[in-house]
């Protein structure tokens, strides 16, 4: 039976690098004003720590979850975090419509995840 530590890890590690890759993908936004080559350039430096967790994060996952529970766990973290960072840095309104979509997407989730 695999240690908690090694069952909580990945999820730790894909939260983290699901913040740094938002920045990395919608950062941007916010501030137009910047060249596309500098947002560019911004972007993938920022994009570099997301794999530097993304990486390790998937390795000790797999040891405990199968790759489709790894993926479809990091895609519900994306829509969360996504929506933190929507909200809160680009001060966006979420739509009712948006979050019956990510509910459906949140079922989808639970299916992977929880079925045997």
């Amino acid at each position: 039976m695999p240690s908690v530590w090694i069952k909580i890890a990945p999820w730790g590690l894909l939260i983290a690098s699901n913040v740094f890759m938002t920045f990395a993908w919608y950062g941007h936004l916010k501030n137009r004003s910047t060249t596309m080559l500098v947002a560019i350039f911004t972007s993938w430096l920022i994009a570099l720590p997301e794999y530097l967790l993304a990486v390790p994060a998937n390795r000790l996952g797999h040891g405990v979850y199968s790759t489709a529970q790894l993926k479809t766990g990091q895609e519900a973290i994306t829509l969360i975090v996504f929506t933190l960072f929507s909200v809160f840095f680009l001060g966006e309104t979420i739509r009712w419509t948006t979050l019956i979509g990510f509910g459906v997407i949140f079922v989808g989730v639970a299916i992977v995840m929880f079925s045997k």
